[in-house]
């Protein structure tokens, strides 16, 4: 068994025009007087890194790694979930995801989907030149407007989402075998890849491709009611980051799992604070731990009620009281004692 690591934080909800989150140095120096030794960072953002330069120049990670190392933090991957995304988009989100786009790209789906392929692929070869083992990503995502089957989907639809889905992923997680990086997908809703079933349909039509892997999160299957825990042993060697988020599920005679278009807060399934909402973190960091997860514990906010640097603050000190130190030996070597075949043998009456 392996001890996990952290606490880590993803730093995409706090880089902002505001000090401390402005820019490498200061919110790597925040996230360490929060309590944080890692941090996941959101190669789209420039205000804290220079994916072209990260993909060209070691003496770039030389320095992007030496500041968060002054400031007592560790590196833990590269998240894409933004170019993931924009690797597969339903002509229905066109203009929604076009935000996520580089501005000379916005418009254009076919130069858009080139562009996010070119960028997953720069922060493959940056996560290399960073001495990373993973990356996070979302998958994008085709069928998706076609979630609920009515009207009735033609025959073959989802099948044929999936095959382009494959077809447009395979090189890169080629590049990413070239690389020594796996790409984590984040199981969420809004892509595809949204459960267990459709990532079983994905891995299958990459050939099992050894670095496509999973980005586990539960609180997506709380709002989904899918059973997070066993979900943790079903993928067990396929799961290689974790998101630490809570969520509660509150159905009511009024709404259930969709929501009624009501906003996060108004929701049956709202995501919470680490601690305050439904999710049994001790049950899932007790089978990670039992599961040799190799991994880092890394925390995610997304709250609808409480303000991102509290929820930061006490997300630090929630993970290091569930990071499980494991054990060398058994707690019941005391009462043992040594044994060789020939004792083996007397005790069976052989």
């Amino acid at each position: 068994m392996k001890t996990i690591k952290g606490p880590a934080l993803f730093l995409a909800q706090f880089a902002g025009d505001e000090a401390p989150f402005t820019s490498w140095h200061d919110i790597t120096k925040w996230a360490a007087d929060c309590g944080y030794v890692g941090v996941q960072v959101p190669s789209w953002d420039a205000r804290l890194i220079d994916l072209q330069k990260a993909t060209s120049s070691s003496d770039y990670c030389d320095e992007f790694v030496g500041i968060a190392s002054a400031n007592g933090i560790q590196v833990t991957e590269l998240s894409t979930h933004l170019q993931g995304q924009l690797v597969a988009v339903h002509p229905a989100y066109d203009e929604a995801f076009d935000a996520f786009a580089a501005p000379h790209v916005k418009g254009n789906a076919k130069a858009r989907q080139e562009w996010a392929v070119e960028q997953v692929k720069m922060a493959l070869t940056a996560s290399r030149n960073l001495g990373l083992s993973a990356q996070a990503a979302f998958s994008g995502a085709l069928a998706w407007p076609f979630l609920y089957p009515w009207p009735q989907r033609p025959a073959g639809l989802v099948e044929t989402a999936f095959d382009e889905l494959a077809r447009r992923w395979r090189p890169i997680l080629d590049h990413a075998d070239d690389m020594g990086i796996d790409i984590c997908f984040e199981i969420h809703p809004g892509e595809d890849l949204h459960d267990g079933v459709t990532f079983e349909m994905f891995l299958e039509r990459v050939n099992n491709h050894a670095r496509c892997k999973m980005l586990y999160d539960p609180s997506h299957y709380v709002l989904q009611c899918l059973d997070y825990l066993d979900h943790l042993d079903i993928y067990k060697d396929r799961i290689r980051m974790f998101h630490v988020k809570d969520a509660e599920f509150n159905p009511t005679g009024r709404q259930g799992v969709y929501g009624g278009f009501q906003s996060w807060v108004n929701r049956a399934g709202r995501f919470r604070s680490p601690g305050d909402g439904q999710v049994d973190f001790g049950a899932i960091f007790s089978k990670l731990t039992a599961n040799d997860f190799d991994g880092w514990a890394v925390v995610e906010w997304e709250c609808c009620l409480k303000h991102p640097e509290d929820g930061a603050r006490e997300g630090a000190a929630f993970v290091r009281d569930h990071i499980i130190r494991v054990t060398e030996k058994a707690f019941d070597d005391f009462a043992g004692g040594d044994g060789d075949e020939a004792t083996n043998r007397r005790l069976l009456g052989l």
